[in-house]
């Protein structure tokens, strides 16, 4: 296929373009937005844009590249902020009609990280309602809509962080994960996502859900690139020591013996069957698990009530169907409740802690099924009943239970479809992760080409 346009271009190859003076940070800033401009009517990534800020932190990078002087490791390049979080004098609608009218008066702390590493901030991206949804709709707009197919849902809650970025509508985006909020939408995308070890949010960010959960994180067309922003927010290298030995992997091709599409299997064993011949040895185990959505409920549903309760009285028809339920079965949730369901995640954590006792990553599927119609939750999958609230993402909230670092990474295609495959590993291993994803990254070779095809240029459209 042609060269790729730098809208497509991983981070690294971008700023050294900006370094060598080939590209200039402001034109192609430029070109995002005009990028937006063109297709996002058709995906609906954005819930607004900032084209003055994202302007002037480019011709502000374009004069540090000038300069000659060192610069700090993201300058230039352009990303996408899930509306969840902060950007000082930016709107910050949480996906909500409740607070549509809401600016921000300084950055999230995740957001504060980019800016200093450089980034350029091309705008807030779709989120469902207080990021409440493994899908992205909300009642500010129309649903956004996968790249793949724009009738699908391309996951949640960071749906349009992910939409955008494979449409080469932002090199890269800070997204949430609570439940699977980066991974599902990572995965239902055909991109790389990873939400890094469990730790509350910074005191001082406004937004509060899924408290004992929630982990900011990146969305990106490839590991190196989360690589790079993972680093930056954790401030530290991710970068591994040499390995000296094969890896140790527990397989769990159907967690809790759940129900997987056919394809899912086919894509996802594949991935595992070129991993063992590469040498490492891989054990299909039963992952213990049980018992995760009585530990994730409770303290989720209470956070509803405590941060958002008082919206049922002045905002009720003004919010979704799903997030006004939330609220109501948050009011009746106890302190014991929530007492019973912490020492369920501690249980939960010894046991996904012993499992790395004797190996060094776990590895499944990341969703049960591929992307699926706008409002059609697979009802049955693989002939089998499923939760309609649970049953296409089941695998990825248990290790937000265990606060696991875990990623998403796609390994093929089913029915035309991305496939994702989920990659966890042990606290504060986030290398470790990034490094496995990047070994079955290299051997599955997943085709990003044709994103590329369909997204390029303003003839395809």
């Amino acid at each position: 296929m042609p060269e790729q346009e730098p809208v497509f271009w991983p981070i690294d190859r971008l700023v050294q373009a900006f370094r060598d003076h080939e590209l200039s940070p402001v034109e192609v800033t430029q070109e995002f937005l005009t990028r937006i401009e063109q297709f996002d009517d058709q995906l609906h990534t954005y819930l607004s844009i900032s084209p003055d800020l994202a302007l002037r932190q480019a011709r502000e990078a374009e004069a540090a590249y000038r300069s000659g002087e060192a610069t700090p490791p993201l300058l230039g390049v352009p990303l996408s902020i899930k509306d969840l979080f902060d950007v000082e004098g930016e709107p910050t609608t949480l996906g909500s009609r409740a607070m549509e009218s809401t600016i921000a008066d300084r950055d999230s702390h995740a957001v504060s990280l980019l800016r200093a590493a450089g980034a350029t901030f091309l705008g807030k991206s779709n989120t469902a309602e207080f990021g409440q949804s493994a899908t992205t709709a909300n009642k500010l707009g129309p649903e956004c809509g996968n790249p793949w197919d724009p009738r699908r849902t391309p996951g949640g809650s960071s749906g349009g962080s992910a939409a955008g970025v494979a449409a080469g509508l932002a090199t890269g985006s800070l997204g949430s994960d609570g439940g699977g909020s980066i991974r599902i939408p990572a995965a239902m995308c055909g991109l790389v996502g990873i939400k890094p070890t469990w730790s509350e949010l910074p005191k001082g960010d406004a937004f509060r859900a899924m408290t004992r959960f929630v982990c900011a994180g990146p969305i990106t067309r490839t590991v190196a690139d989360a690589r790079a922003l993972l680093s930056v927010q954790l401030q530290r290298s991710l970068e591994s020591p040499k390995r000296s030995r094969p890896l140790r992997i527990a397989w769990s091709p159907n967690p809790e013996g759940r129900p997987i599409e056919a394809g899912i299997q086919v894509a996802t064993q594949a991935a595992i069957v070129a991993m063992s011949q590469q040498g490492h040895v891989v054990e299909q185990i039963e992952l213990p698990i049980a018992g995760w959505p009585d530990a994730f409920g409770a303290p989720v549903l209470a956070d509803e009530w405590q941060y958002r309760g008082q919206l049922l009285d002045e905002f009720s028809d003004e919010l979704t169907s799903y997030v006004r339920k939330g609220i109501e079965a948050g009011r009746s949730i106890s302190q014991a409740d929530v007492d019973v369901a912490l020492a369920e995640q501690a249980l939960l954590r010894t046991a996904i802690d012993n499992v790395f006792a004797d190996f060094d990553v776990i590895i499944c599927p990341t969703t049960a099924a591929v992307a699926f119609p706008f409002r059609q939750r697979p009802l049955i999958i693989d002939n089998q009943e499923v939760d309609p609230l649970w049953g296409a993402f089941p695998f990825t909230a248990p290790f937000n239970v265990t606060g696991s670092p875990a990623a998403s990474v796609p390994v093929g295609l089913s029915e035309g479809l991305p496939v994702g495959l989920q990659v966890v590993g042990p606290h504060k291993r986030e290398d470790l992760v990034l490094d496995v994803c990047a070994e079955i990254e290299a051997l599955m070779s997943f085709p990003n080409d044709e994103m590329v095809r369909r997204w390029s240029g303003a003839s395809t459209h």
